[in-house]
């Protein structure tokens, strides 16, 4: 069997002058708040989505009409972001 051919180029290493100076082992965890926080709003969020579809759009707030959707949906958005931020 024929032997492979020796690499003959050294392998990259990059400067030391441009690497980032906060390593992800330095930053801090995340507070306990957080995901806690996160699934609340995923939780209430659906939860403002069925009863506004289960009570015939007349709960939670009958005069917000369409406007409880953007509610519903405005939480789990708020979720995710919260959830991005998450470490």
């Amino acid at each position: 069997m024929p032997k492979s051919q020796v690499r003959k180029k050294k392998v990259y290493t990059p400067p030391t002058d441009v690497r980032p100076t906060a390593t992800a082992a330095t930053r801090k965890p995340s507070p306990v708040w957080l995901p806690v926080t996160a699934v609340a709003l995923i939780v209430a969020g659906i939860g403002w989505l069925v009863v506004y579809y289960l009570s015939e759009q007349a709960y939670p707030v009958a005069t917000w009409g369409y406007w409880n959707l953007a509610v519903g949906f405005g939480a789990m958005v708020a979720s995710l972001i919260l959830l991005s931020r998450w470490r």
